[in-house]
Parts: C-alpha cells; sequence; structure tokens
C-alpha cells in the first residue's frame, strides 16, 4: 500500500484549518501532513503544532507555487494530495482521488462543476483556459486550475524547477503531465465555501497574469500549435495587403514587406521554443 503525504499551502487560515485539521486527521489517520505557512501574520504556525501536522514556515509570503514546492520537497509519501487549506476541499473526497489513481493514473484532478467557481468571471476564465488547454492536448481537460489533485510524488517531483512560485503551479503541472505522457484523471468533486478571509485572488489585479497563464498552457505543451498559426496569419495579411497595393499601385510596399518579415520571425520562434521544450522534458533513462 502506498503511503500519503497531504500537503496544505496556507496563509492567514487559521479559521479553516481549526475546522478543517480535525476533518483530516480522521479521514487520512495514517497520512503524513504537512502545512506551508507562507508568512502567515496570524497563528496559523501555532494552530498547526497544536494539532500536532508537521508545519513548515515561510519567513515571507512567497507564493502559493512556492508553498507548493517546499510542501513537495519535505513529502514523504508515495503519493502526495494538494488541496486548500480553506475548507472548500472536503477531506472525505480524498479517497475517490486514491482510488482513481490506483487504476493506474500518474494523477488525478478533482475537478470542479460550474457551482464550484469562485465568481462568475472566474467560470469563464478556467472555461477558457480548459477549452484552450484541451485544444493543444487532444485530451479533454475538465479542470486545469484546481489545487485539489492527487499525484505520483516521484512524477510531480520531476517537474518541480518547472513550477512558478505564483498561483498557476496547477495549469505548468497538468501540461507537463501531458507532454511527458504521464496519464492524467479527473473526479468530479463538490467544492464548499471557503472559511476565513477572501480569496487572496484579485481577477482584475491579476489580468495580465492570467492572460500569461493562456500563453503558459502553449508554450509548456507544443509552442509550434501557437506559434505557428500566428506565423500563418502575418503571413496571409502580407499576402493580402500585397495583393491589395499590386492591383491598385503597381508596387511592393514596406507593410507587405514588414508583414512578411513578422511571419518569418514568429515561425523561427515557434520553432526554437519547440526545440527548448523538448530538451526540458527530456529524461535520460
Amino acid at each position: 500500500m502506498s503511503s500519503l503525504s497531504i500537503v496544505l499551502p496556507a496563509k492567514n487560515e487559521s479559521n479553516g484549518l481549526s475546522a478543517l485539521l480535525p476533518r483530516l486527521k480522521a479521514a487520512q489517520p495514517a497520512a503524513q501532513i504537512i502545512v506551508v505557512d507562507d508568512g502567515s501574520s496570524d497563528d496559523t504556525a501555532a494552530l498547526c503544532a497544536a494539532h500536532g501536522v508537521t508545519v513548515l514556515r515561510n519567513p515571507y509570503s512567497m507564493g502559493n507555487g512556492a508553498a507548493i514546492k517546499r510542501g513537495a520537497r519535505a513529502a514523504a509519501g508515495d503519493v502526495i494530495v494538494f488541496m486548500d487549506a480553506d475548507g472548500q476541499h472536503d477531506p472525505a473526497l480524498i479517497q475517490r482521488l486514491l482510488d482513481r489513481l490506483d487504476e493506474g493514473y500518474d494523477m488525478v484532478v478533482g475537478a470542479r462543476g460550474a457551482d464550484g467557481q469562485a465568481s462568475f468571471q472566474r467560470g469563464m476564465a478556467n472555461m477558457f483556459y480548459n477549452w484552450l488547454a484541451s485544444r493543444m492536448t487532444g485530451f479533454n481537460v475538465k479542470d486545469l486550475t484546481s489545487g485539489f489533485r492527487a499525484v505520483r510524488s516521484e512524477r510531480f517531483k520531476e517537474f518541480l524547477h518547472l513550477l512558478p512560485n505564483g498561483f498557476s503551479y496547477p495549469t505548468t503541472c497538468t501540461m507537463a503531465f501531458f507532454r511527458s505522457a504521464y496519464a492524467v484523471a479527473y473526479e468530479p468533486v463538490p467544492i464548499y465555501r471557503r472559511v476565513g478571509t477572501a480569496s487572496h485572488i484579485r481577477p482584475v489585479k491579476d489580468g495580465v497574469r492570467f492572460l500569461l497563464i493562456i500563453f503558459k498552457i502553449a508554450t509548456l505543451y507544443s509552442p509550434l500549435k501557437l506559434f505557428l498559426p500566428t506565423s500563418g496569419a502575418f503571413f496571409l495579411l502580407g499576402s493580402g495587403y500585397y495583393a491589395y497595393t499590386y492591383l491598385a499601385h503597381h508596387r511592393f510596399t514596406n507593410m507587405s514587406a514588414l508583414l512578411f518579415s513578422a511571419a518569418v520571425i514568429v515561425f523561427l520562434i515557434g520553432l526554437i521554443s519547440e526545440q527548448i521544450t523538448s530538451l526540458t522534458y527530456r529524461r535520460d533513462s
């Protein structure tokens, strides 16, 4: 039977943890429970110590992804379960993820339904991410950004160097698993109302970050699938503009040359990115 570690990144989540930790220990009494205190200003660390769970303290906030990486390095289990510390994830559902993992998968993600999204805007953004990731990978990605997932420790730790320190670690992790041909499954789970302070994610403030996630989805899996259509679009624009200027003015303009040049440059960037991505995921046998 595989040993289990449960990692919970937490920043000022003492209210949520006070209710969650007893239920978590009751649901998985043999598991190693690790709470990564990401620079909390409340009594998160003291609360964890009182409940007898391992607590790793960051001297200042390093980000959700950084907390995940620190927890994963300290995890001794063959399987790691990541979940939020705010009470959104029911500890009783962990066994469902583990049962799916035993079917031969390398990662099982707790997939939220439409009613499990924090807001309408977040729900629409996640739907777009899921659609884009599905198009890129050829798999039905049901929840790209879910923080509730069970992974085989050995597999997950291969990609620690790729994970960002911010909130997009689930995106990076998922695309890395698909790229490396590790089996991924999605298990529908309900999401409950969070306990304590409001979410640390601000959709307006983090708009640029979410936009970067879209490009990360593409570049982490197959850059040419993003750059090749873009290059083709520049080439078609250049061809169309050249046809217009030739028929109207019988000349080749600087704008046409610029569009054709952009098509070549974007294609070459995509080709180089594809080679870099292949080297990134190459593992010595």
